[in-house]
């Protein structure tokens, strides 16, 4: 039995009742373990600052401690969809301990190195079905070639049709490495919160 994606029912943008002008892409949210306590996309919010961080970029108030109903209505008022790079890993197995700690572990380091039978989401396939789509953000690096592989048909896409394309930095403690490099770099301008920090890097790269 494959791992597919907790909230594979949304991946398509199917479900819309609005015409989306920004698309927000991350990796993957596996259905097993059950240890996955998300209730929505970036969901498990004690590891995973995404709902403080993008309310904020807004000027409004942390949704951090929010319900996904809450959550649907923000992205539904700032015409928002959210989407994942992959729907299935079809050569996971939930029988086998190993899967299922790596799976467990939220890792995309994990997806990377240890599973080969991937279905993915068709990002371009998705902007060119939604043409309002005008900002386009990856929450994410792409240093590895696994991931490049995967941004690169996107990014050229959207360069040839006039859709802003960017990578932020990844919205949970990933981030630390450049939070304290900063702090160490800047030691009169310190940020004393990694979400802080975060924050301040996407108003480097969104749309307004």
């Amino acid at each position: 039995m494959p791992c597919i994606h907790k909230f594979h029912k949304y991946l398509n943008l199917e479900l819309l009742d609005f015409e989306p002008t920004t698309l927000i892409v991350g990796t993957f949210n596996p259905a097993w373990p059950a240890s996955n306590s998300a209730e929505w996309f970036y969901g498990r919010t004690e590891s995973n600052y995404f709902w403080d961080i993008l309310p904020r970029l807004y000027g409004e108030s942390s949704l951090i401690s929010a319900t996904p109903v809450e959550w649907k209505q923000f992205c539904h008022d700032k015409q928002i969809a959210i989407t994942d790079l992959i729907s299935s890993i079809d050569d996971a197995m939930p029988d086998d301990r190993k899967h299922q700690k790596m799976l467990g572990g939220f890792s995309d380091d994990a997806i990377e190195h240890n599973f080969d039978d991937l279905i993915y989401v068709s990002i371009v396939q998705l902007l060119r079905l939604h043409p309002s789509i005008k900002n386009v953000y990856l929450t994410r690096g792409v240093t590895d070639a696994f991931w490049r592989h995967l941004w690169n048909p996107v990014a050229h896409y959207c360069n040839h049709n006039n859709i802003h394309e960017r990578k932020l930095l990844v919205p949970s403690g990933e981030a630390s490495y450049q939070y304290e490099a900063h702090n160490i770099e800047n030691p009169k301008n310190q940020i004393q919160l990694i979400e802080d920090y975060i924050l301040m890097r996407w108003q480097n790269e969104w749309h307004f």
